[in-house]
């Protein structure tokens, strides 16, 4: 049997060829931007700027499934996820501005599409988030568009409707609530701080354990614990990383009230993703006010057995006491199926807007029916 030493050395050993390898990808990385460059100044830039997304899911999807024997499988696109992160900041550094400050669940669903390398820029509000994509100041943003306990995240929704970007890809984050607080028990909290969609998940736990604390809105729960990190009898609903951040120790843990709380974020981008066989496409469009008119509207989809996943509705951007249909359906927009529905909707409708086909997250989609077994009688 060897000894610890020996095997440890064994170890420092494959670090150093590792390091090496790594040096050796980063230079492969400097001559691919070169390439790059090369093909910008005969065909212009791309939207996406030296990112390119698509290839990049498909290497970690490739490395995903090869495995790596002994090496655990799940870690395997973490670890890739870093490294591409690191060589894309040699070629050219990737801004991606999102919902902060610092300590947001849109933090950290963003760091997960995006590596720790990428450059990120906190906004203040959502809308910041669009207005520093459409600037150019980034070349994406991520915000959080749906929960599974809440439902829509109107702001995001609104400002879809309403600009010119597009939704590039989902992105879906198990979200666990702490209660942030420096008071020693729930009885001494006299406000709870936190953005509108935590405090309404966390509704019936406050209502029982923090019924007389007053409740208030803040842009985020980063901003949340911001807020509650400066007064000894406030409190703050975020994230055990948002406590570490603001220096705030989490009370109480696991406050939502449903246990499989999930937050859906989008990427929003110039463009929308290419055909990937497993996609979604977001929707927006109005209809006549007359009798039947949303049922014709949605039998065009049942005609394309396209399969709707979400629906709601929103005022119009345009005209007031008028509304307008939102729905996520399962396919790409360039599908034959979803083209003819669009272009049958178009024909019936004053408002059409597609507002992006993105590959859908595996855990957004529905798990398949069970068939029921068949008794059979002796």
């Amino acid at each position: 049997m060897k000894s610890l030493s020996d095997l440890r050395s064994r170890i420092d050993a494959l670090d150093e060829q590792l390091l090496a390898l790594l040096d050796e990808r980063a230079r492969v990385a400097k001559e691919v931007a070169v390439v790059k460059r090369a093909v910008m100044r005969r065909k212009g830039p791309s939207p996406t700027g030296f990112h390119d997304p698509e290839r990049e899911q498909a290497v970690l999807d490739r490395l995903a499934s090869k495995g790596a024997g002994a090496f655990p499988r799940g870690a395997i696109r973490a670890v890739f996820r870093e490294v591409m992160s690191a060589c894309l900041s040699v070629e050219e550094p990737l801004t991606v501005a999102f919902l902060g400050p610092e300590g947001t669940y849109t933090q950290m669903a963003a760091r997960g599409a995006f590596g720790l390398a990428a450059r990120y820029r906190d906004c203040a509000t959502i809308e910041a988030v669009f207005d520093a994509v459409q600037r150019r100041e980034a070349v994406y943003g991520v915000v959080p568009i749906e929960n599974s306990s809440e439902g829509a995240v109107s702001m995001t929704t609104d400002a879809l409707i309403d600009g010119d970007l597009l939704i590039r890809r989902e992105v879906v984050l198990p979200v666990s609530h702490c209660l942030l607080t420096h008071a020693r028990r729930t009885t001494a909290i006299s406000r709870v701080f936190s953005h509108p969609q935590a405090l309404a998940q966390c509704r019936a736990w406050l209502a029982k354990h923090a019924g007389k604390a007053t409740l208030v809105h803040t842009p985020s729960t980063a901003a949340a614990a911001r807020e509650a990190s400066t007064d000894p009898t406030a409190a703050a609903i975020g994230s055990a990383l948002a406590g570490e951040l603001y220096g705030l120790p989490a009370l109480e843990t696991n406050i939502q009230d449903r246990r499989e709380n999930a937050t859906r974020f989008v990427v929003v981008g110039a463009a929308d993703a290419p055909r990937t066989g497993a996609d979604r496409t977001t929707i927006v469009f109005s209809v006549p006010h007359e009798r039947g008119a949303l049922r014709r509207a949605l039998s065009e989809f049942e005609a394309a057995d396209a399969n709707l996943t979400r629906i709601e509705s929103r005022p119009h951007p345009r005209e007031p006491w008028s509304y307008v249909f939102l729905v996520d359906v399962e396919g790409h927009r360039t599908d034959p199926p979803l083209e003819r529905v669009l272009r049958r909707l178009r024909r019936s409708s004053d408002f059409v807007k597609v507002m992006g086909s993105y590959p859908r997250a595996p855990s957004t989609e529905a798990p398949p029916k069970k068939k029921k077994r068949r008794r059979s009688v002796a």
